[in-house]
């Protein structure tokens, strides 16, 4: 134990509440299923990856306390719950059910006779979550030619494409990519012509790819990414030997984790995109029909049930940050290629469409630049196309510019750089 605060604790809309003979900290943060607690101390509580069931002391004086905090910000996926063990809680005995499920929730209990047991000092919320700095450039790597290439075009921070650079890794197509790390990409997935791979190729902060890295998780392509939390990925859904729903986290060192059994339907060729600064949105693509459905990311990277979709279903569409908390998603194939968009606010409900601009085509790749805006490429008309389009902070979607690099499909995209 260390850290013992001998007067008060500050609580987070300022107001000091008492501390009663002192609090020491628990260093070791709590990340199992369940704790046993003693009084006088402060727990921090990490939820990542399941609920957690606090067992407090069966006996206990007026004036005992115990703080909890919600250590990673996950109460709201998975809740900090209370088993007071024989002594009341707020008046209630240890029958109720006593959980806490809000982010960013703090929890300071005192004890206070046998009537009303434990009662709540505090139990404030922060809503305010540090928000990753914003990347400036982007990246738009591998694809489909008359075969896998891996030739890639960095996008500077006005949202000009630059020439192809020569690739690194294995050439491969239906490869996705996200940001991780704040100011770093992940290309992922995808495959080669004759088979899918899972190998990974990282991206520095300068631009530069790195060489194939082993993959980690079931092999397949046409899935999707994208950035959540404050520096990690997912990648999630796609198609092996058939389609899937299955997601693989990415962690703040680019390291892909194993495969976690996906929720929602098993489809291909969607889009995905960061919303509401710390999570994500997959949207649209194809069961065997197009769908419209999408599925939204937690901050601790649990994607969530389907949510009816709104405009036009369609596959080979993809998705891109931009504004603050919010997304776009636009182009695809419905009956033909379309220019169609759909844009998504901080709370991650989708908007129906808004006619397209530009050329209609699908199988494009998407990327944030500029801090707050966005750039679509790429694609698939009826033959390979490099035509560009600019998504300015407001999510409208600008002409044509005349493509640069080589005409391809397939292909990922992803921001880079912290620096303009």
């Amino acid at each position: 134990m260390s850290g013992t605060i001998t007067s008060n604790v500050a609580r987070v809309s300022g107001t000091i509440a008492a501390t009663p003979g002192g609090l020491s900290w628990d260093t070791a943060v709590v990340t199992g299923s369940t704790v046993t607690v003693e009084a006088g101390n402060g727990y921090f509580i990490n939820t990542t990856s399941n609920t957690c069931t606090v067992t407090l002391p069966s006996s206990a004086e007026a004036g005992d306390q115990i703080v909890f905090v919600d250590y990673a910000r996950t109460w709201a996926s998975y809740e900090l719950i209370l088993d007071s063990n024989g002594l009341n809680f707020q008046g209630n005995d240890d029958t109720y059910t006593v959980d806490y499920d809000t982010a960013g929730q703090s929890l300071n209990i005192v004890y206070s006779d046998s009537t009303k047991g434990w009662l709540p000092v505090s139990d404030d919320a922060v809503a305010d979550v540090p928000t990753p700095p914003v990347t400036q450039k982007g990246i738009f790597a591998y694809g489909h030619v008359s075969g896998a290439v891996s030739m890639s075009n960095l996008v500077n921070s006005s949202g000009v494409i630059a020439s192809d650079v020569t690739g690194v890794g294995t050439d491969g197509y239906g490869v996705r990519a996200a940001t991780y790390g704040t100011d770093k990409a992940i290309f992922a997935y995808g495959q080669t012509g004759s088979e899918a791979v899972s190998k990974s190729n990282l991206v520095s902060n300068s631009g530069v790819i790195a060489s194939d890295v082993s993959g980690v998780g079931t092999a397949r392509y046409d899935l999707a990414a994208a950035g959540y939390g404050t520096d990690t990925a997912i990648f999630a859904y796609g198609y092996s030997s058939s389609n899937v729903s299955m997601s693989n986290l990415v962690n703040s060192s680019g390291v892909i984790a194993s495969d976690v059994t996906g929720v929602g339907t098993a489809r291909r060729d969607l889009g995905a995109a960061r919303y509401g600064t710390d999570k994500a949105i997959f949207g649209y693509g194809i069961t065997g029909s197009i769908v419209s459905l999408t599925n939204l990311v937690t901050n601790a990277g649990v994607v969530g049930s389907d949510v009816s979709g709104v405009g036009t279903a369609r596959d080979g569409i993809r998705a891109a940050s931009y504004g603050t908390g919010t997304a776009i998603f636009a182009y695809g194939k419905a009956a033909s290629v379309t220019a169609v968009s759909n844009l998504v606010n901080s709370s991650g409900v989708l908007a129906s469409d808004v006619s397209g601009v530009g050329t209609a085509r699908e199988s494009l790749a998407a990327t944030g630049y500029g801090g707050d805006k966005a750039i679509f490429a790429y694609g698939n008309t009826g033959s390979n196309t490099a035509v560009s389009n600019l998504v300015n902070s407001s999510g409208v979607v600008a002409s044509d510019v005349s493509g640069v690099g080589t005409a391809r499909k397939h292909l990922g995209a992803a921001g880079f750089s912290t620096s303009a």
